[in-house]
């Protein structure tokens, strides 16, 4: 197997006769090289997809197979099969038939230089710019008691926006004291959203969901719940509060998304150990609460809200808040282990 080193190194690469670019190269030309996809929409199926961190700064696209991590870029240039080259633009455009072309070519001889070593990738932001970023708070039953709050009639929704966008093993630097300092995890599931959604009924809901992912609400308490007010989005929103990975998994993987096992661990220490079945609005609900207000389009993702077991849950005395050096892992079921760091 090629590591993304070795394979940078490569100048070009012949393949049936054919010089193809490197890397830096291909993520440069490769959408220039194939005309803009014109075909039926679909949404993925069967696919494990993660995002790359390149050299030149990109941030593309990769299958993960038994035989390792096609980079989708190399890959659709060797093949010459025009392929979408990030989540945003696969789920936006529709193209996921390239894909499973592609990803069906794992054990293949003609793409080995395109297969790249999983523990060698730098990860990077699955999603740059959804369209739309819908978080539900206070959506678990025991998180609810937790924090002393009656159950909600219909699901409380905020928002983050595009700079708390974060990647799989990133660093979240955080605001000085003075900002906030009452730091919190959430680990939650998110939706992604594969085809316009509106007026939506809770019978045809998963229909319109593209896959699922492992995604933290990270959050300032003091910023959310003790500004005048009640500051729900600053405290949800600053710069990398919301870390997504390390894969989008596809729903038809995925299954029923309303019985996961969700857990978060600090240092390694378990601190939520529970299961999206105390969903207080399941996802089907969601979403169709969510889409009779405004439309759901491709590539919007939701963040679903978190079990009991969070910081702002524990008695006062005992609230200790995170701090720089923590180490936060958070994992669903089928999704797997998103992992960040504080500095």
């Amino acid at each position: 197997m090629t590591t993304r080193r070795d394979f940078l190194l490569a100048s070009t690469a012949a393949v049936g006769g054919i010089a193809v670019a490197v890397p830096e190269q291909a993520h440069a030309a490769a959408t220039s090289r194939f005309e803009k996809y014109l075909g039926p929409h679909e949404m993925p199926k069967n696919l494990t997809l993660l995002s790359i961190a390149n050299p030149d700064g990109s941030e593309t696209l990769g299958i993960k197979t038994d035989n390792g991590i096609i980079d989708v870029v190399a890959a659709s240039r060797f093949l010459r099969i025009p392929a979408p080259q990030t989540l945003d633009a696969l789920i936006r455009e529709g193209n996921a038939s390239s894909l499973t072309r592609i990803a069906a070519t794992s054990g293949k001889t003609k793409i080995k230089a395109a297969l790249l070593d999983e523990s060698k990738i730098k990860f990077g932001r699955l999603f740059t710019r959804p369209g739309k970023i819908v978080c539900v708070g206070l959506n678990y039953k025991r998180h609810a008691q937790e924090v002393g709050m009656k159950e909600p009639r219909v699901p409380p929704l905020f928002n983050k926006f595009n700079n708390a966008l974060a990647a799989h093993q990133c660093v979240i630097n955080l605001p000085p004291r003075d900002v906030a300092y009452k730091f919190d995890y959430e680990t939650e599931l998110l939706i992604v959203i594969g085809k316009a959604a509106r007026n939506v009924p809770e019978a045809d809901a998963l229909s319109y969901v593209a896959g699922y992912c492992t995604a933290n609400d990270f959050s300032a308490r003091d910023l959310q719940l003790e500004l005048p007010s009640s500051q729900w989005m600053i405290g949800k929103t600053l710069d990398n509060f919301a870390p997504i990975g390390p894969y989008f998994v596809s729903a038809d993987l995925v299954g029923d998304p309303n019985n996961l096992k969700i857990e978060t661990r600090v240092n390694g220490e378990v601190r939520q150990s529970w299961n999206t079945n105390d969903f207080i609005f399941n996802t089907q609900q969601m979403i169709a609460y969510i889409s009779k207000h405004w439309t759901l389009d491709p590539g919007d993702i939701i963040f679903t809200g978190t079990p009991h077991g969070v910081i702002l849950g524990y008695p006062k005395d005992k609230q200790v808040w995170l701090k720089a050096g923590d180490q936060i892992e958070s994992s669903i079921e089928k999704l797997g282990d998103l992992k960040f760091q504080l500095a």
